[in-house]
């Protein structure tokens, strides 16, 4: 009897489904089937045995499936759900922040409403469960810090909600998904110069820029706010009108970033691996580099290489910042194999500045091919006995400078704080008046 009475009700849940909501979305379906088996149990025994007590409990049941039905048919069809993200772009130790919305267009009350969420953002769990009157609309946002740099995915997630007797349950369905990148922060305070590439006037800037340098590009007409020290005489004799001077970039060489990838290399994991501490140290270089006016790209062979040329602006840097989200160390490629990779590509008069943990030795002279190209090599050692390891790279150090070439070491935790930490999104800072009064100092940036 239980097992003819679930097809029954099965089949009347997917009838009711496609009659009453018509939206393939909206599941309504019987929570339990002990009440339709005790409604069953007592039309039989009302019809074998009649009496008033039969009769009344076999209506009274069946009254309430019916109520229930009409009050989750209801909610069916007027209870919606949206989620929006606040910020468009976070960082680690940023926050993350979404507004939920629930809508109950019915007169009918939900007495609860539950989210069931399968967004893979580490450590952000959208878990809640609201009440909606009728007619009512509940607004709420849901905020996490961010952990792990790397792309998510927000949604897909479902609603749910039941009748008050809880007869039936209504879940609705929402495929929609959002892509997050959470890009690695920018750390202030390092002490790793930019190498110089090489400025020797072969190796020209691409942009015209709005301050004076040592490279004049060409003259263009005086303009009113122009300093009267850029006025360029003989052309301004020549022509008998005003001309100034127009500069270019000063011609300091592009810097490619290259990140030894190699998973034989790296030690530790999460934040206090040389992993992170090499993505951190590029994201910081990118930032300091741009500030200077120089190119700068990209380049890291891991099972998914990537690449960014050398370009400027802000554009650039998210970019960049981008890519690094992206990397991970999980390649085959060794790091001499990547510097040769890399001297076919970068042009001549760049800089490459390597950010690497191994302690072989075998890569050494791709970084004297490196500079017979033109392309200036500058090293940055993550000191492997700081992570954890065995290798002494302080005297890889010294076979780097004894070659002529610019080497640091970094060792772990000495990246400083935070450079962009007064701009970071989705953060309040209040203030507190002397009479007692909240003021907002900072808000959270668009």
């Amino acid at each position: 009897m239980a097992g003819f009475a679930g097809d029954l009700l099965s089949k009347g849940s997917d009838r009711l489904n496609r009659v009453l909501l018509g939206d393939d979305s909206v599941r309504l379906k019987p929570r339990s089937l002990v009440p339709f088996v005790w409604l069953v149990l007592l039309l039989a025994i009302s019809l074998l045995l009649p009496h008033r007590v039969w009769t009344t409990l076999l209506f009274a049941l069946l009254g309430l499936i019916v109520v229930a039905a009409i009050w989750a048919g209801s909610l069916a069809r007027n209870v919606s759900a949206s989620r929006k993200l606040l910020y468009g772009w976070v960082s680690v130790g940023d926050r993350l922040t979404e507004e939920f919305v629930i809508r109950n267009r019915s007169p009918l009350a939900a007495l609860w409403v539950e989210i069931a969420d399968e967004s893979n953002v580490p450590g952000y769990s959208v878990a809640a469960a609201r009440t909606v009157g009728g007619g009512e609309l509940v607004r709420w946002r849901q905020s996490a810090v961010c952990t792990r740099r790397g792309q998510y995915r927000l949604g897909p997630w479902e609603i749910r909600t039941a009748d008050p007797f809880g007869f039936f349950v209504i879940s609705r369905r929402l495929a929609t998904t959002d892509e997050i990148v959470i890009h690695p922060p920018v750390h202030g305070a390092l002490s790793i110069p930019l190498p110089p590439g090489r400025a020797d006037g072969r190796t020209r800037a691409r942009e015209r820029v709005f301050r004076a340098t040592a490279n004049v590009a060409s003259v263009r007409d005086y303009h009113l706010l122009d300093p009267y020290s850029w006025i360029h005489w003989p052309t301004t004799a020549r022509k008998d009108a005003l001309f100034v001077r127009q500069f270019e970039q000063d011609a300091a060489g592009d810097i490619w970033i290259l990140i030894d990838c190699n998973a034989g290399v790296h030690l530790g994991e999460g934040a206090g691996g040389t992993e992170e501490h090499a993505v951190l140290l590029a994201a910081s270089l990118t930032a300091h580099a741009l500030a200077d006016h120089r190119g700068i790209g990209l380049a890291g062979y891991g099972n998914s290489p990537r690449i960014v040329p050398p370009a400027l602006g802000d554009k650039q840097q998210w970019r960049i910042l981008r890519a690094l989200a992206l990397l991970r160390t999980d390649g085959r490629f060794p790091l001499k194999r990547a510097l040769q990779e890399l001297g076919d590509t970068a042009r001549r008069g760049s800089a490459a500045l390597i950010i690497t943990p191994s302690s072989e030795l075998d890569w050494l002279p791709q970084l004297v091919r490196l500079a017979r190209r033109g392309i200036q090599p500058f090293v940055v050692l993550l000191d492997r006995r700081s992570f954890g390891g065995g290798a002494n790279s302080e005297a890889l150090r010294q076979s780097v400078t004894g070659l002529g070439f610019g080497c640091t070491v970094v060792r772990k935790e000495e990246l400083g704080r935070p450079l962009i930490e007064t701009e970071r999104h989705g953060f309040w800072e209040f203030k507190v008046t002397g009479t007692g009064k909240a003021v907002a100092v900072r808000r959270p940036g668009e």
